[in-house]
């Protein structure tokens, strides 16, 4: 094994690399925020420099801070990404991917892209590689990587220093278990970031996991915060159907964006605000799926997903994400069954373990060591030969004997179960305080989150035979909700890419989710979606008869959500997913979608679809939810938002323009109102946009246009 070495210096780092592996360098990084961007960088730099040296990167959801795609866009931003991400450094790769194209002698080969930023770029789309996120680590070693780096973060308590792989510890372990298993070389280099949360359980490592350990300042930088987005009327009708599927007690994934905060919320005023919750969705569905979930969370919700968001993070806090999970298969089963009743420890808690044959008597060391790591007995209890001891006190290690029993259990017992975990994650992102808070969370309720590998979270089986069972005995009643771009008619789902090839994303863990909710016998799979988008031909429906690309094949249909309802596909007939579907499209489109299932025999010819799905239209969704916004349930940021009231007012205005634009119709008629009108902006949004001095006739046209859209 290497030694461990810790270098004060970014680029002696580097120096370090490049001495250790003389030949191509295949490095791996982390998605989203665990890659240490200035060692990359300083890497990127110095082989950019020296062409006889190659290096080939792997990694996925490489971040950048906004940059406006006009003018305007640009004026706008620059003091919203100065103040919002601050010293963010952007990655030399991506400025070059998106710019001038990376040198002969680098490659950039992505599993997983920033959703369409890189339609188009042909050098991007061609390095793709298409995989599931639990064969990443997997493929890496396919890809010949040598080299892994990854941000971490630290702590020193006395002489005592402690690292995390905090945001990533999703495939790092399972990487260095498989190359140590080929008995491949492979160089691990940590990169000491102070704004990185130090996540404990899971993502805690020894300093010696890493051969080389970066102690830099200059790896401390602010963290890629996206701000939360606005939550839209469309956003909440589907978070709010969706919530309505979740089930007490049970288990839960989503995702980043103004969906996942949809969710969030609209479990929030379930949990909270039951009859407003009932009168929402009555007004929006009055005759929804059967086995609706209305009520509080008495019992709570356990998070089990690939990304720890923000949402998840508020129902922590909001208390509906408080079911503990604990890593033992039959202490898990006993509290699934009651045998358990809760996490409070009694005389009951020892007998049902007993019972079921996970203890004996007498107690052997390794029970005792269980009862002690899951808070049954209390630290100390100790075993001597026949005697059980604590603070030197003796009792007979017997537990079939009544009175032995009632001994042990008043004087050994500890209160509450320990070790229980609330929400786990393989890595998180969110906005800044989404961060802080992680950041100063008491170490007690930091303790119930655990950070840990994406084989774990993402699939049943595991690495070992127990973990399976484990695994089902902890996701009772999971819901996993992902969103997809497109459905067809007969329940087919398009994710991550387009029919022409081009890729907008990457699979991610959604085909994993999506199985396992079939192969869990109480879980469904939930896939989200807007029922139209926009295109530069104008509105189309998200759902349709038949698309060229699959993510989730039909096969594997099971819930589809809506702003305009919820289709419960599973176990049903072709005839019936198809009607099923065409409820919750878009009325618009209706009609066309009838045509074509009618055409390849998949309706009858007389069928007609009921009055009750014919008003599926985004002017009555926005009269049945406008009532709701305006009593703050349904708020537009219901986390809060980076952004001032007077940027949030100005970005009403560009985003209409922006929409306009595509769309010369409305584009000449909203440059008629703006004109006619004659309305003035108010300076300092002029200035900030550029605009304050107007002289050429395009400058003082978008000035109107955009006082006008104010």
């Amino acid at each position: 094994m290497t030694e461990l070495r810790v270098i004060d210096s970014i680029e002696a780092t580097v120096d370090a690399v490049l001495d250790r592996i003389p030949g191509d360098i295949v490095l791996g990084i982390p998605l989203a925020i665990g890659k240490p961007n200035p060692f990359v960088n300083a890497l990127y730099r110095r082989i950019k420099a020296n062409p006889s040296r190659r290096l080939t990167i792997i990694t996925a959801l490489s971040l950048e801070r906004p940059v406006g795609k006009s003018d305007l866009e640009r004026h706008f931003l620059e003091p919203l990404v100065e103040r919002v991400f601050a010293d963010y450094p952007d990655l030399a790769y991506v400025k070059d991917l998106r710019g001038a194209g990376l040198p002969p002698n680098i490659e950039v080969r992505e599993f997983f892209m920033k959703t369409g930023d890189y339609l188009g770029n042909a050098e991007a789309q061609r390095n793709f590689i298409s995989t599931n996120y639990t064969f990443v680590a997997r493929d890496m070693l396919v890809q010949g990587m040598n080299v892994l780096a990854q941000a971490v973060a630290e702590q020193r308590d006395g002489g005592q220093w402690r690292l995390s792989v905090s945001s990533n510890p999703d495939v790092a372990f399972e990487v260095v278990e498989k190359y140590a298993a080929a008995g491949l070389p492979l160089l691990k280099v940590g990169v000491v970031n102070h704004k990185m949360p130090f996540m404990p359980n899971g993502a805690e490592v020894a300093p010696e996991f890493f051969d080389l350990v970066c102690t830099d300042a200059a790896g401390t930088h602010q963290l890629f915060g996206p701000p939360n987005g606005r939550v839209s009327h469309a956003d909440y009708a589907i978070g709010l159907h969706a919530s309505s599927l979740v089930a007490d007690g049970g288990t839960l994934q989503i995702g980043i964006g103004s969906l996942g905060d949809a969710i969030a919320q609209a479990l929030i005023v379930r949990d909270r605000h039951g009859s407003e919750y009932r009168r929402i969705l009555e007004s929006l569905c009055p005759d929804g799926p059967a086995g609706r979930e209305l009520g509080r969370f008495d019992r709570g919700l356990y998070g089990c997903s690939e990304m720890f968001v923000n949402g998840f993070l508020k129902l922590i806090e909001a208390g509906i994400i408080r079911r503990e999970v604990f890593a033992d298969t039959t202490l898990q089963q006993l509290i699934n069954s009651g045998a358990i009743a809760d996490e409070t420890v009694t005389p009951q808690t020892l007998a049902a373990l007993l019972e079921a044959g996970r203890i004996h008597s007498p107690l052997r060391q390794v029970d005792v060591d269980f009862l002690i790591r899951f808070g049954i007995f209390k630290p100390g209890v100790t075993l001597d030969g026949d005697y059980l001891r604590l603070d030197g006190v003796p009792l007979p290690n017997d537990l079939r004997g009544a009175s032995q029993f009632d001994a042990v259990c008043k004087i050994l017992l500890g209160t509450r179960l320990a070790g229980g975990i609330t929400m786990t994650g393989g890595f998180f992102l969110g906005p800044n305080d989404f961060y802080e808070r992680l950041r100063t969370m008491p170490a007690h309720e930091l303790a119930k989150v655990d950070m840990t590998r994406i084989d774990f979270i993402n699939q049943l089986y595991g690495r070992t035979p127990g973990d399976s069972e484990l695994k089902r005995a902890q996701r009772v009643k999971a819901r996993f909700m992902n969103t997809t771009m497109m459905v067809t008619l007969l329940g087919a789902a398009a994710s991550d890419g387009l029919e022409s090839g081009q890729v907008v994303s990457g699979v991610g863990g959604q085909y994993n989710f999506v199985a396992m909710a079939h192969a869990l016998p109480d879980a469904r799979s939930i896939l989200m979606l807007r029922a139209t988008h926009a295109h530069k031909d104008g509105v189309k429906s998200s759902i349709l008869w038949n698309y060229g690309h699959t993510t989730i094949p039909r096969h594997l249909r099971d819930i589809v959500v809506t702003e305009y309802g919820v289709a419960d596909l599973r176990g049903q007939s072709d005839a019936e997913v198809v009607k099923r579907l065409i409820a919750i499209a878009d009325s618009r489109f209706q009609p066309g979608l009838i045509s074509e299932a009618k055409a390849h025999g998949k309706l009858d010819a007389d069928y007609e679809l009921p009055a009750r799905y014919r008003e599926n239209l985004p002017e009555a969704l926005e009269a049945r939810l406008h009532p709701w916004a305006e009593a703050k349930l349904l708020p537009a940021f219901p986390f809060g938002t980076d952004l001032t009231a007077d940027e949030l007012r100005m970005v009403g205005a560009l985003k209409k323009m922006q929409h306009a634009a595509q769309h010369p119709v409305e584009l000449v008629t909203l440059a008629v109102k703006s004109l006619i009108e004659g309305k003035e902006a108010p300076q300092a949004y002029l200035e900030r946009l550029g605009l304050a001095d107007a002289h050429s006739f395009r400058d003082m046209f978008i000035r109107k246009l955009f006082a006008g859209n104010l």
